[in-house]
């Protein structure tokens, strides 16, 4: 009944569907993304373990909100990438955390602030405002192992 089969012809534009059906909605949409990197750190005025030099494989997810264009797109996965690889991940893989991030602690717990404000802010430049509906960030997990993170979401982040 589900089996499988093949297509007898590929939906062509302007043919079979027009262009104004591509935008289902005008609802907000969230997408979401995940990435790990690889680093090194160690943490002060801490009794334990974690006062040493060590390393972990973090992951980090991103949720990311916004309205779709005209194709129905919020923003491309892609996109997602780009900003990742060239303005945030760059700080952090295969990096000596204590040294490339700003002053502090180099805790999940702030880490996973500055990954929030660095992505924020990547998605306010005036080129992807433009491009993107209303992109903000919901929240971002940082994971430190498989079973532990520290999440950062908007509606704590607007509140002082």
């Amino acid at each position: 009944m589900y089996g499988f089969r093949i297509v007898d012809k590929l939906q062509k534009i302007d043919e079979d569907i027009n262009r104004s059906q591509l935008k289902y909605h005008h609802k907000r949409v969230l997408v979401s993304k995940e990435f790990t990197f690889d680093a090194a750190h160690h943490l002060h005025c801490y009794e334990g373990k974690c006062k040493n030099l060590h390393g972990h494989t973090y992951k980090v997810i991103f949720g990311i909100s916004g309205y779709v264009d005209d194709r129905g797109l919020m923003m491309d996965f892609g996109d997602i990438k780009d900003i990742w690889k060239n303005e945030i991940e760059i700080h952090l893989d295969h990096r000596y955390l204590n040294e490339t991030l700003p002053p502090m602690n180099t805790t999940a717990e702030n880490m996973v602030v500055w990954i929030y404000e660095k992505m924020a802010e990547a998605l306010k430049k005036e080129e992807r405002q433009e491009q993107y509906s209303g992109a903000r960030v919901e929240f971002v997990r940082l994971f430190e192992t498989p079973t532990s993170y520290a999440e950062a979401r908007r509606e704590w982040m607007e509140v002082v």
